[in-house]
């Protein structure tokens, strides 16, 4: 990890609860915050992913996503009736008659 230190450091001081404010534009952001060396910190933003969410960021997932995503751009919604659609014998999905 390399250390880049900052032309014009701000000097905060630590609460009686030990806490430090670190500015508005930071308020409700998640950080994580390293200790290299005895009084040293690194605080770096971050954005945390929720383990049932892992899944969503492997590239496996991020490719399909993208293919997904392309081809909707290229193919937008359209409207339809469901009851127009033919039914499959296998498809589980019992459709009720429209009532007039």
């Amino acid at each position: 990890m390399t250390l880049v230190l900052t032309e014009n450091p701000t000097v905060k001081s630590i609460g009686a609860s030990g806490q430090i404010s670190l500015g508005k534009e930071f308020a409700g952001r998640q950080v994580l915050v390293d200790s290299p060396a005895k009084g040293v910190w690194i605080i770096r933003t971050a954005a945390i992913i929720p383990d049932n969410e892992a899944w969503l960021h492997e590239e496996k997932t991020l490719n399909s996503l993208k293919k997904a995503i392309a081809w909707a751009a290229k193919n937008p919604a359209k409207s339809s009736n469901p009851d127009d659609l033919p039914a499959t014998k296998n498809s589980g999905v019992k459709r009720k008659a429209r009532s007039a």
